[in-house]
């Protein structure tokens, strides 16, 4: 097999790009990699990243040639990887990666280093190349993008569980940025509960059904949706519901609290109200239905 078709499967797995230890590998010398990009045929992208004639410089291309710059002591980080995960509609011009703290690369226009080490935890493989993991991703790039909160709204919404952002927020404690995205983590987690309420009383309302009351008092507690008549109480839980082992337990004491008055209590998450709205009314329905029936 000739050199070139030994080149060939990695320039469609990597953007039409090719390191030196590719090509060395594949049978082309390091003398005829140079001559090749006296001669135009090469184009050298990044110290020992060559994009090969013919393939364009596309995105994709800019931020794998970073990617195989640094190789596997590092990884694709910040609005570049929330590009690479589908987070963002276009990567940044100068693309972050983040290189373990003995490797120590130089600097190279169009890249910016960030040395740390992560945790396997916040490290994933997409598409070929090592890349943060989504939660770390949002959560960083919320704190780097001009509209941090809108963005990381949009992650939570579509992309990336509260939990998982939250937990990578917990393993970069102390990072750079952190104290930034800890800000945006809690303003997201207030905006996620009002926002599921706001959904919820949309659909009662849309189904209209009547005789409900936001934040109904309860004793030391506050129901988020209740049916005084009917003795219905209806939580609404959040994105950051379970964020804390304090708010978890006081959920857990207020419902056993409205058991024990004899108070029927509903559940539902954001995926409900977003995914099922049908289930969550026709739960609510039987509820009162059931209420009424036992008058």
């Amino acid at each position: 097999m000739s050199p070139e078709a030994r080149l060939a499967p990695f320039l469609v797995r990597q953007n039409g790009l090719v390191t030196l230890a590719q090509a060395v590998d594949a049978g082309v010398s390091s003398r005829t990699v140079q001559r090749r990009v006296r001669s135009g045929g090469w184009e050298r992208v990044l110290p020992r990243v060559f994009l090969v004639a013919g393939h364009p410089q596309t995105d994709a291309a800019r931020v794998r040639a970073a990617a195989l710059w640094v190789g596997t002591s590092g990884a694709v980080s910040g609005p570049a990887a929330a590009w690479w995960h589908g987070l963002l509609p276009a990567p940044p011009e100068i693309i972050e990666l983040t290189v373990a703290r003995e490797h120590c690369p130089r600097p190279q226009p169009g890249v910016c280093l960030r040395r740390r080490t992560l945790t396997p935890a916040d490290l994933v493989k997409l598409r070929g190349l090592w890349v943060t993991d989504k939660g770390l991703t949002a959560l960083e790039t919320a704190a780097t993008v001009a509209d941090g909160s809108v963005f990381l709204d949009r992650a939570l919404q579509r992309h990336v569980s509260f939990t998982r952002v939250y937990r990578a927020y917990c393993r970069n404690l102390g990072a750079r940025g952190s104290a930034r995205a800890g800000d945006l983590l809690v303003a997201a987690a207030d905006r996620a509960e009002s926002a599921a309420e706001r959904r919820a009383v949309a659909l009662l309302r849309a189904a209209k059904i009547t005789g409900w009351v936001l934040g109904h008092h309860f004793g030391n507690y506050v129901i988020d949706i209740a049916f005084p008549e009917a003795m219905l109480a209806v939580e609404i839980d959040g994105w950051a519901w379970h964020m804390g082992v304090d708010r978890f337990r006081a959920d857990r004491h207020k419902g056993n609290a409205l058991v024990r008055a004899r108070w029927n209590l509903l559940r539902f998450t954001w995926h409900d109200l977003t995914n099922r709205p049908d289930y969550v009314v026709a739960e609510i329905r039987a509820a009162l239905a059931a209420a009424a029936f036992a008058r």
